[in-house]
């Protein structure tokens, strides 16, 4: 995982939102909603100054293929070498991102500057937001599952500040404003081998009725993050789900030995914490990306099991369970027990 060099705290972010919207009378709630949050700093592929003026949708979208290109090469590197593997036995790239578009897709560019066969997959995943990072993990389960002794690379480029919109100051516009932060991610899946999550089972769920909850207004100027009021609320009807999902596999959701889960905000982590009835500190990779970084969209996950692997790691055999949430409002879930000879998922 890698973090742009740019920072802005929450200090900073309070002192900008009262700049910008001073007078408004939706900038006292929206004020208290980012203090709330509990992010501490996040990490900008530009100078904050930058960031917040907007040079048109052109000319960022020219910055993200300019910077998913500098800064992905990096943490791809790290991620093979992690999993003691070679470009050149990688079977699979998925590129997730909703922050920038590129057709063809960053793995095609990877491939032929980094050294990946030419006969590699490509799976990139543009519009599942931030529940993208459970989806590639999940995608590349199956994949392994398909094609046994195959390696899956994901990648994960998340520029959110790209996505600034000067002219909105609704209250989800301004919360976004103050969560959401910049990001770059790599880990593998391998068929075999390593050390890591061995992943068992993955599922997916969509609440019904809920695909303008989260979503992007395409305009002119670019991507619109549009929030409705009522998703801090999902954590209710998608707790049992989460519940199900494990008992499904045998498994008890309230203990397990570890829970990688996407960190949309505090209400989020605090929410499925009560109502699957698991303690806020088995959380904690969560909590730390998210008082360290904001919300790095689909790298999230991928953040937070880093943590766990830099932590002192599981014992064998150890249960844990993957999920992210993100538009549709979609949850993919995935759970497996920590081990150092099956296919797996290394950081």
């Amino acid at each position: 995982m890698s973090v742009p060099e740019h920072v802005i705290s929450m200090d900073e972010t309070l002192e900008l939102a009262e700049r910008a919207h001073a007078g408004k009378s939706q900038l006292s709630l929206a004020y208290r909603l980012i203090q709330n949050t509990g992010v501490q700093k996040r990490h900008t592929v530009r100078p904050v100054a930058e960031t917040l003026r907007h040079p048109g949708f052109e000319e960022r979208n020219r910055i993200y293929e300019l910077e998913s290109k500098k800064r992905t090469p990096e943490v791809i590197e790290r991620a093979l070498a992690n999993a003691n593997l070679a470009t050149r036995e990688i079977d699979a790239i998925i590129y997730v991102s909703c922050t920038g578009f590129l057709m063809p897709s960053l793995t095609a560019w990877l491939i032929n500057t980094m050294g990946f066969r030419t006969d590699t997959r490509q799976i990139p995943i543009a519009q599942l937001g931030c529940a993208a990072g459970g989806a590639a993990i999940n995608r590349a389960h199956d994949f392994c599952v398909a094609h046994p002794e195959s390696n899956v690379l994901i990648v994960s480029c998340e520029l959110c500040s790209l996505c600034y919109q000067p002219d909105d100051d609704d209250v989800g516009s301004l919360l976004s404003d103050g969560l959401f932060g910049d990001a770059v991610a790599a880990a593998v899946v391998r068929g075999s081998g390593g050390s890591g999550v061995a992943l068992e089972r993955n599922s997916s769920y969509l609440i019904p009725d809920t695909e303008d909850w989260i979503s992007y207004d395409v305009r002119d100027t670019g991507f619109h993050f549009r929030l409705d009021r009522r998703v801090p609320g999902t954590m209710e009807p998608l707790a049992p789900v989460l519940n199900e999902f494990a008992a499904g596999h045998g498994w008890d959701v309230r203990n397990l030995d570890f829970y990688i889960i996407h960190a949309g905000g505090p209400r989020i982590l605090d929410d499925l914490g009560e109502f699957l009835d698991v303690d806020r500190k088995m959380f904690r990779h969560s909590w730390a990306t998210l008082v360290d970084y904001g919300n790095i969209a689909s790298a999230v996950v991928l953040d937070a099991l880093r943590r766990l692997f830099e932590e002192d790691m599981p014992s064998e055999g150890a249960s844990g369970m993957i999920a992210g949430f993100g538009p549709g409002i979609t949850a993919e879930m995935a759970v497996g027990r920590w081990s150092v000879d099956s296919s797996e998922i290394s950081g």
